[in-house]
């Protein structure tokens, strides 16, 4: 790692430390091998529906072009590696969640995380400095600064591997106006293993580092807006939402230990109840999950996963709650649990669905009933 050659820089990154981030230096100008990288990842649309990572290149990989002033990036790394907090009593809980969405998002982000960086710039700014933030969400290649500050480096599964906090972080950057010693990238530790390349059951991890979205788990249950395509539905197994399968079994993620103290694992968000996604009402569902990643994505998707999780069982003693999908007023969730009812032997369910008033269950009921 490097730092600073200002002492007011190095007075920011002690109160960013007190705040209980791990916390490196980055220069604004990205290496032209991450920047060519980046756009050819995105004109060979590996980004899938993802349209805002395709948006604002430029600043994306050149935030100086629109914040002249910007001469450093702090990055901060909160430790999201916490303890399972198990699951509540009752209930069909099956679905396996990825480790980040425990949490009440709204919560983390914007009432824990988003405080401590409003002080940090208030604090750059008493120092003399100048300073932009941003957080997961933000523009900036969150990763690609994380390497160049020394905190950790590109993993083959895309992910930025830190050697004692593997790849359980949240990112956040603050752009600063601070002067920088010379930079020093953190080495590939990778070596020949290829773990999370071999495990991930959709082949979504090209081995570069980077990663296909249109193959993705992660991308297919909590971004995408539609229908989960049949060759995708039986790979996804019993992942509800996201997927950690390339991180779980890297041998530089360690046992879930250390975590940043803002962090709050809801047992109801690691392991809910699929009951929820296709008995509530909407609003009954977004008062139960107000501030959750469920939330923003909205009852239809998540039951949507939910009645692929349970047709991967392959279960028949599913099927009562199945059923109530061929019920509910989404067309999204209809056509969805009529290719789950013929996964559970329910064929005379997905029948009734040929008569639907939508031509999308119409459809996808005739195409699951031919598979079989």
């Amino acid at each position: 790692m490097f730092g600073p050659t200002e002492p007011a820089a190095v007075a920011l990154q002690q109160a960013a430390e007190e705040r209980g981030f791990v916390v490196a230096w980055a220069p604004t100008d990205l290496p032209s091998f991450v920047v060519s990288r980046y756009r050819n990842w995105v004109e060979d649309m590996r980004q899938a529906g993802m349209g805002q990572l395709a948006r604002n290149i430029e600043v994306r990989l050149n935030p100086s072009s629109r914040l002249a002033w910007a001469r450093s990036a702090l990055v901060l790394a909160a430790p999201h590696g916490f303890p399972d907090p198990g699951p509540p009593p009752g209930g069909v809980r099956i679905g396996r969640v990825g480790r980040i969405f425990w949490v009440r998002e709204q919560d983390y982000i914007q009432r824990r995380v988003q405080p401590h960086l409003d002080e940090l710039k208030e604090i750059c700014h008493r120092l003399g400095g100048r300073c932009r933030d941003y957080v997961e969400q933000g523009p900036l290649s969150f990763r690609s600064y994380g390497v160049l500050a020394g905190l950790g480096w590109i993993g083959r599964n895309g992910m930025l591997i830190n050697q004692h906090l593997g790849s359980y972080m949240t990112l956040a950057v603050l752009l600063t106006s601070f002067e920088l010693a010379d930079a020093s990238e953190h080495p590939f530790r990778c070596g020949r293993c290829k773990l999370c390349v071999e495990s991930c059951p959709t082949g979504a991890l090209i081995g570069d580092g980077t990663l296909d979205a249109n193959r993705c788990i992660s991308y297919w249950t909590t971004q995408h807006l539609d229908l989960i395509p049949f060759k995708f539905r039986e790979s996804l197994g019993d992942w509800l939402f996201g997927c950690d399968e390339c991180q779980s079994v890297c041998p530089w993620s360690p046992e879930a230990s250390r975590f940043w103290e803002g962090y709050e694992p809801d047992p109801d968000l690691a392991h809910p109840d699929l009951t929820d996604f296709l008995v509530l009402s909407n609003h009954a569902f977004a008062q139960k999950y107000a501030q959750s990643a469920f939330e923003r994505v909205g009852r239809p998707r998540m039951a949507r996963n939910a009645l692929v999780v349970l047709a991967n069982t392959r279960d028949s003693g599913y099927l009562p709650l199945v059923r109530l999908g061929c019920e509910d007023p989404s067309p999204l969730v209809r056509a969805t649990a009529a290719w789950a009812c013929v996964r559970l032997g329910g064929r005379k369910d997905a029948e009734r669905l040929l008569s639907d008033p939508e031509l999308l269950v119409r459809d996808e009921a005739r195409r699951a009933l031919e598979l079989g």
